[in-house]
């Protein structure tokens, strides 16, 4: 079983910018994708991001382009996802995923995905 654990997760401006991490304390996220996904007031759960497991494919949904950046370190493990110029619409509950595989490409369906974390709220209000 792995056991997932996001953090940097908090309150921030318009405009400011927070970067999270997800983490497998005592185990190794090499060979497996890492997704982020994350569900806000009357808005239905969005994958927003991911990353392979190998060559580094990535995937964003239109409206964190040019904002959000997934990348990983397999050598110290956590997947990163850098957030800038946030706005109040990305204010949500952020949840990091994992699922064995998927090399060359990442799950852009929630089911795919084995495990998850607890989730890390982030809001964005003035």
């Amino acid at each position: 079983q792995v056991q997932l654990v996001e953090s940097g997760g908090g309150s921030v401006q318009p405009g400011g910018s927070l970067r999270l991490a997800c983490a497998a304390p005592g185990f190794s996220l090499d060979g497996y994708a890492i997704g982020w996904v994350r569900t806000g007031p009357g808005r239905e759960r969005e994958e927003i991001s991911c990353i392979s497991s190998r060559d580094g494919s990535t995937y964003y949904v239109d409206s964190v382009k040019g904002r959000f950046a997934i990348s990983r370190d397999n050598v110290k493990n956590p997947v990163s996802l850098q957030m800038t110029s946030l706005q109040p619409e990305d204010t949500a509950v952020y949840y990091c995923a994992a699922v064995a595989g998927w090399r060359r490409a990442c799950p852009r369906r929630e089911y795919e995905y084995e495990y998850w974390g607890q989730g890390t709220q982030i809001t964005v209000s003035s």
